[in-house]
């Protein structure tokens, strides 16, 4: 359990210093951060600081899709949104478009492998992606339904409000999936926990469902 906390926290401080590199490109965002941005210029607040409160707000969210939060979706929450915030003056915004696209491409890459890596841990999803799964598990949304409803929503808002939406944004979109796909079993507690011969070894930590 040690092990695997120590991997949550790693996971989550390198997604949120990936978040501040892709921000500090300036050519688009995600959809969650496109809505913290904006909602960052309407409050006065920190980015990094509303991405917290936006996981807060998102967490109340599971109460009438009865989720049950795990202690990665606490620590997804309190630890991101500060990694961002803490990053993001160690940062500058270099002025050629190809060194922003590829300022933007290393954060992502640094998101996608994080996610692998927090993912792996497997203690409990982060308060977005338990947000897709409730709506999947409580009144039986497909989950890819789920997330472009959500999503759409989120970034339209954030938009609206202030934030960057760019090529950037379609970049994002495009290649976090396979970087994610390819970086989470190198992380996965669950597969390392199988023995070659496809069987589970006894002497690795259980997953709990709060984990998958």
């Amino acid at each position: 359990m040690t092990l695997r906390i120590a991997q949550l926290l790693v996971g989550l401080v390198l997604f949120g210093a990936g978040c501040a590199v892709m921000i500090d490109a300036g050519i688009g965002l995600d959809p969650w951060t496109v809505f913290s941005e904006g909602a960052g210029k309407l409050t006065g607040l920190g980015i990094g600081w509303v991405v917290n409160i936006t996981g807060f707000l998102v967490l109340l969210l599971w109460i009438p899709l009865r989720q049950r939060p795990g202690i990665g979706t606490v620590a997804n929450i309190l630890v991101v949104g500060t990694a961002i915030q803490l990053t993001l003056p160690l940062l500058a915004t270099p002025e050629p478009g190809v060194a922003r696209f590829l300022m933007f491409l290393a954060g992502t890459l640094l998101v996608g492998l994080a996610s692998g890596i927090y993912i792996g841990a497997r203690l409990g999803p982060g308060p977005r992606d338990g947000l897709m799964t409730g709506l999947h598990q409580r009144w039986g949304w497909p989950i890819w339904a789920g997330r472009l409803g959500v999503e759409a929503t989120v970034l339209v808002t954030g938009w609206l409000l202030g934030g960057t939406v760019g090529w950037g944004t379609v970049l994002f979109a495009v290649l976090i999936g396979p970087v994610v796909h390819v970086s989470l079993p190198l992380f996965d507690r669950r597969q390392r926990g199988r023995s070659p011969g496809g069987e589970r070894d006894r002497s690795a930590p259980a997953v709990s469902a709060a984990g998958t």
